[in-house]
């Protein structure tokens, strides 16, 4: 086979440019500017290429496949000469379908908790010797990539609602029609490209009807929106709804019990028991005995940057956390206070995303930081002049999370400075942000955490 990549610098797409260099398919790819890992990685198999830009004479007629990736436009040279040629043209995610079409496929979609069900059930696997294809959205401890394509039987998919391309605007969960299906829950996001919830929540819609005849749905019944969608649909498809499974905290730890067994887990928080759940039920439907999936998850600690430790001690500790749209920040902040009720709660939150940084927006961000004892909201001149978006009032955004004594701040140096003055003893600290605070350096702050807390 012989593959090109337009814009092949991307997260995933040069994970996939990869996969399948290591399939033994022919690679090439074109980009304008490739940024570390990404370079880095390519380089190490020969696939960086030689020269940034576009170049339509890498398009030939003995291509078997383009894939274009999320920054390619209508008027690059190098589509525009494989339409001429009438190359087949896809997707990432419609390029992925095709390399699983003999596969069964598992994909897991909804608007919070996607990344990490999908890297439990591949920590499960992994763990118990399967063999299995995956796609997934963050860095996993024990993979060395995000994108493994052989031709293993089965494959793991996290599905999100984005577009697929900057031409393909349907969602990427559209485009793999699986067999086994997750919906974690439904919260309005991306208004840049959803500007109405009903928009939105009609993209769920189509992927119910987008399962395979006969398939497997297993869906958060917890969450009203989705409830009720799943019970509107019609169509012939599996149900297999999911709660907070049984469980326990003690001394901090979580254990949780499925089918009679019990083993205590390294993450924590009701969002994370509905994640593990959803979990079991797709590996139950592999074959997977409760007893192995228990003991297997035990030892998952957690995808990247989703309540990952940063620094701490026995009596305080310092979280990052991905989250940045609403549902997953009211997810986070209750998980860190329900487990360490004993605790100060210390959040800070950056606004980051198109959506967050909207005004019309801000609302849906109401009550999310009341668990906090102490909470600031922070976002950036660089990022909102980037979007092109206009200044943010702090007072509207004050208002519109409607939390007593919430700071609002919009530089480095700003936040550092209120970082600095808390009191870390007998606390907890959650960074929650898409983003990076706007290139803060946490390792000065790491150090002051450390001595505040020893």
């Amino acid at each position: 086979m012989n593959v090109h990549f337009i814009a092949v610098g991307g997260s995933v797409m040069h994970q996939l440019a990869i996969a399948l260099h290591e399939k033994g398919y022919r690679v090439t790819g074109s980009d304008d500017e490739i940024f570390e890992p990404a370079s880095g990685n390519l380089r190490a198999l020969g696939l960086l290429p030689p020269a940034f830009g576009w170049f339509p004479e890498k398009i030939r007629p003995d291509l078997d496949a383009v894939i274009l990736g999320m920054h390619a436009r209508e008027d690059n040279p190098e589509l525009i000469r494989a339409r001429e040629l009438g190359l087949p043209i896809y997707s990432f995610p419609e390029y992925i379908f095709q390399e699983s079409r003999d596969k069964t496929r598992v994909v897991v979609g909804g608007s919070h908790g996607k990344t990490t069900t999908t890297s439990m059930i591949m920590h499960v696997l992994k763990t118990l010797g399967k063999d299995f294809d995956y796609m997934v959205g963050a860095r996993l401890e024990g993979f060395d990539r995000s994108v493994r394509i052989t031709r293993a039987p089965l494959i793991i998919c996290e599905g999100d609602e984005y577009p697929a391309s900057a031409l393909e605007k349907r969602p990427k969960f559209h485009f793999l029609f699986p067999q086994i299906a997750i919906l974690t829950g439904i919260a309005w996001d991306h208004i840049n490209v959803f500007p109405t919830f009903e928009g939105y929540l009609e993209q769920f819609r189509i992927f119910l009807d987008k399962i395979q005849p006969g398939g497997l749905l297993i869906y958060n019944e917890t969450d009203p929106v989705l409830d009720k969608l799943v019970r509107e649909h019609q169509g012939n498809i599996r149900l297999q709804p999911y709660g907070v499974p049984a469980h326990e905290v003690r001394d901090g730890r979580t254990y949780l019990t499925l089918e009679g067994h019990t083993a205590p887990m390294s993450v924590f928080g009701n969002h994370n028991l509905l994640n593990a759940h959803a979990a079991w039920y797709v590996c139950k439907a592999l074959g997977i005995e409760a007893a192995d999936f228990v003991r297997a998850l035990s030892t998952f600690k957690g995808a990247s940057k989703r309540l990952e430790w940063l620094y701490g001690g026995p009596r305080s500790a310092a979280y990052r956390d991905f989250a940045h749209a609403p549902s997953k920040v009211k997810a986070t902040i209750q998980a860190v206070r329900d487990q360490f009720p004993g605790r100060k709660l210390i959040a800070v939150l950056e606004l980051h995303t198109y959506s967050s940084l909207q005004a019309a927006f801000l609302p849906q961000y109401a009550g999310a930081l009341d668990p906090a004892d102490e909470a600031a909201v922070f976002y950036s001149q660089h990022a909102l002049a980037l979007k092109r978006l206009p200044p943010l009032d702090p007072a509207e955004v004050a208002a519109a999370f409607g939390k007593p004594g919430l700071a609002v701040l919009d530089t480095p140096e700003a936040l550092l400075a209120w970082l600095n003055a808390r009191d870390y003893q007998d606390a907890n600290l959650v960074l929650m942000s898409s983003g990076t605070f706007d290139g803060l350096n946490l390792s000065t702050f790491a150090a002051r955490f450390q001595h505040s807390t020893t």
